[in-house]
């Protein structure tokens, strides 16, 4: 096989449904090709199965989830200490090289939060100098609402999920194995 092809940057945000599931999509054409893959979740919590980890783990994909759940489930304080817990985890993992691709779910959410302060435990500048730095093969999915311009401005792809309509609006809660 010749040389590895330039790693890209794809940011999936906006806030129609879809996010997460289109960077699963893109782990399952990546293993498909011989890929490595790994994905970690800032805000998803451990304490909850979600279908895709499942069938991932049958492929090989390791999903972390480094988060504690919804902003508005734990205090500021926890949420502050998971974040600066999973930033240097998953950081590692993209400049480790091991992974060509790498999924860094809820990220523009996480960077996003407004309630409490959040840029001294998930520097955005440690955000662009990593994307911007990575490992020359690594490819990197960031999703998430409210993506920073910064990001966009340095990612290869972005792509913004709208909402026209949605089965919430209508009372519908989560549906497994749509949802999780």
């Amino acid at each position: 096989m010749g040389e590895k092809q330039k790693g890209l940057t794809l940011v999936y945000t906006g806030n129609g449904k879809g996010k997460t599931t289109s960077s699963i999509g893109l782990v399952v054409r990546a293993v498909g090709r011989g890929l490595n893959a790994k994905i970690f979740q800032f805000i998803k919590s451990p304490e909850r199965t979600y279908g895709e980890q499942i069938v991932l783990k049958k492929l090989g994909v390791e999903m972390v989830q480094l988060g504690i759940g919804f902003t508005w489930t734990k205090t500021p304080e926890e949420h502050r200490e998971a974040l600066r817990k999973a930033w240097p985890i998953a950081k590692e993992a993209v400049m480790s090289g091991e992974y060509d691709l790498v999924v860094l779910d809820e990220l523009n959410n996480a960077l996003a939060i407004s309630t409490f302060p959040i840029d001294d435990v998930l520097p955005l500048e440690e955000v662009t100098d990593l994307i911007q730095n990575k490992p020359a093969h690594v490819h990197l999915v960031i999703t998430g609402r409210d993506a920073k311009q910064e990001i966009k401005d340095v990612a290869d792809l972005v792509s913004v999920i709208d909402v026209e309509k949605h089965y919430y609006d209508e009372g519908v809660p989560a549906v497994k194995g749509i949802e999780f």
